[in-house]
């Protein structure tokens, strides 16, 4: 699958998923550059309740890292392992956020833009961004 419309399944998708942006997100081919991480929430009896935002358990099962520099967008890191997910934890100060398509239209997902987060989180997995 093209990393363009595997990122856009897993934002419009029907599974939970927290986005770490560098920048607003914004797949629109005339964008700035951007890179995040999109971490993949467990399904399941516990994830509806319980903690505030109507985030429940936020077990990370699945851990995504995409990059656009140039226009085109690149999967640099994917991982599944649970013991690799794990690394990876859900800031407690998620909130709504509004993402662009490539055609135009907006949505609305989970996440925060914040470009350090960003920069710790390729450095836990070993990502490096090309200029």
């Amino acid at each position: 699958m093209d990393p363009l419309d595997e990122l856009c399944s897993l934002l419009t998708g029907g599974s939970r998923v927290i986005v770490i942006s560098e920048r607003d997100v914004d797949l629109k081919s005339n964008s700035k550059g951007n890179s995040l991480f999109l971490l993949k929430i467990a399904e399941g009896s516990l994830a509806a309740g319980g903690r505030g935002g109507g985030f429940g358990e936020r077990k990370v099962v699945s851990v995504f890292c995409f990059s656009s520099r140039g226009g085109g967008w690149k999967k640099l890191f994917e991982t599944q392992e649970e013991s690799a997910a794990a690394a990876f934890e859900v800031p407690y100060y998620v909130s709504r956020i509004p993402f662009t398509l490539p055609d135009g239209t907006e949505g609305m997902g989970y996440g925060v833009v914040e470009p350090e987060l960003v920069r710790q989180m390729a450095a836990r997995s070993g990502v490096t961004f090309s200029p």
